[in-house]
């Protein structure tokens, strides 16, 4: 009896000192960031740094506005969002509530095999295929455009909301699903009038870890979106995402430049936190 309450007693203490040591890691980031970031805000100034429209550091008038890069990390994440979450959850639910054993076993086998794929290879197979594809398709000088980051975020993004659904959806406790049936209501109805409602919140988990990928990637989306700071005016245009200016740059920047990575840097950090604070305050609001 001793020896079982010794052992609780030990467990309990490794897990929070674990839990402890991931808060400390987040916090520490942060400060750092914060700490890094924010000198080249207050020389640049916050209103030039976050709405100017050019991006040359090194001119003998250099510029530090990283307007283009915001709008196009919105842009592509969003579209990323709206390519990939309804056809990730519709796969969701067709593999947990509809597809027979043999063919979902092969089905997640395929999506765990997909989300196991570096970025460099998505980045590798977006510049081959899909960037001539769509400057063929489309008639442009280069294909190497937002269209092409946006269509290469939405696969990259598509196991992590495929997975957790799934994970949320088997969740959802069979009687609900009798209940409903025995209701009247089809199985499809059920499916998407009860399960879905009930697994809701697993699913926004979902779709906020999709958003976390799809606005931090850099790697992928720099192989396929051209690396050019221009304005994001086209689907079509080459252009830089926030992820893709830090990494770009950061070896061979200096001074003003490398403080200025560093608040965009910070600035992505604050759009991924503010993110899951938004999502979070809804569903809280939403259980009350």
């Amino acid at each position: 009896m001793y020896k079982n309450q010794m052992m609780e007693k030990f467990i309990h203490g490794l897990f929070l000192v674990l839990g402890l040591i991931a808060v400390g890691c987040v916090l520490l980031i942060t400060v750092y960031l914060v700490i890094s970031g924010i000198p080249a805000i207050k020389e640049i100034g916050l209103i030039d740094f976050l709405f100017g429209k050019e991006w040359a550091p090194t001119t003998s008038d250099p510029a530090y506005g990283i307007l283009p890069f915001i709008l196009t990390s919105i842009y592509g994440t969003a579209g990323a969002v709206v390519l990939g979450v309804p056809i990730g959850f519709m796969t969701a639910v067709f593999l947990s509530k509809l597809a027979p054993p043999k063919v979902k076993a092969v089905m997640e086998s395929a999506v765990s095999l997909l989300a196991g794929i570096p970025s460099v290879v998505y980045g590798l197979v977006g510049m081959l295929v899909l960037v001539p594809a769509i400057r063929q398709i489309f008639n442009v000088p280069d294909g190497a455009s937002l269209l092409a980051s946006i269509i290469v975020l939405a696969i990259m993004i598509l196991p992590s909301i495929i997975k957790m659904s799934i994970t949320a959806l088997d969740a959802v406790p069979k009687e609900y699903e009798d209940a409903s049936l025995a209701l009247g209501a089809t199985p499809i109805e059920t499916f998407f009038k009860v399960s879905v409602p009930a697994a809701k919140s697993g699913i926004a988990a979902a779709v906020v870890l999709g958003v976390g990928r799809a606005i931090g990637e850099a790697m992928a989306v720099m192989m396929v979106a051209g690396n050019v700071p221009n304005m994001p005016n086209s689907l079509f245009q080459s252009v830089r995402f926030l992820t893709t200016a830090v990494s770009t740059e950061m070896s061979y920047s200096s001074g003003l430049q490398r403080q200025a990575l560093f608040s965009i840097a910070l600035v992505l950090f604050l759009f991924i936190m503010m993110i899951n604070v938004t999502l979070n305050f809804f569903l809280k609001r939403e259980r009350t």
